[in-house]
């Protein structure tokens, strides 16, 4: 069975950072591109970033370029999510996926529950 656990949200104030988990299981991460994606209320859930199955490549949104840098550490089957100079548009539940490698929601399999991310101004 395949499950995405995520971890590390939490209020920060404007200016602050977090940095997010995700730990898999199943026997997937090692072979897996994985996708961090957020979802604010009212709005549809969108693309952050993501990271190619090696660790070499990585891709960003605009809107989070140069602040959020996403790695990943396959011994622990486990992706990061380093955020910095956070903003109040930032708020939103945040998940880790796998299953896919574009910026399109719909293309990934497996997702894990989220964590709640607010920032605060």
């Amino acid at each position: 069975q395949v499950q995405l656990v995520e971890s590390g949200g939490g209020l920060v104030q404007a200016g602050g950072s977090l940095r997010l988990s995700c730990t898999a299981s199943g026997g997937i991460f090692s072979s897996s591109a994985m996708g961090w994606f957020r979802q604010a209320p009212g709005k549809e859930r969108e693309f952050v970033a993501r990271i190619t199955r090696s660790g070499i490549s990585t891709y960003y949104a605009d809107s989070v370029k140069g602040r959020f840098t996403i790695s990943r550490f396959n011994a622990k089957n486990t992706v990061y999510l380093q955020m910095n100079s956070l903003k109040p548009e930032d708020t939103a539940i945040y998940y880790c996926a796998s299953g896919g490698s574009g910026t399109w929601y719909k293309e990934y399999d497996y997702w894990g529950q989220g964590t709640q991310v607010t920032v605060s101004s």
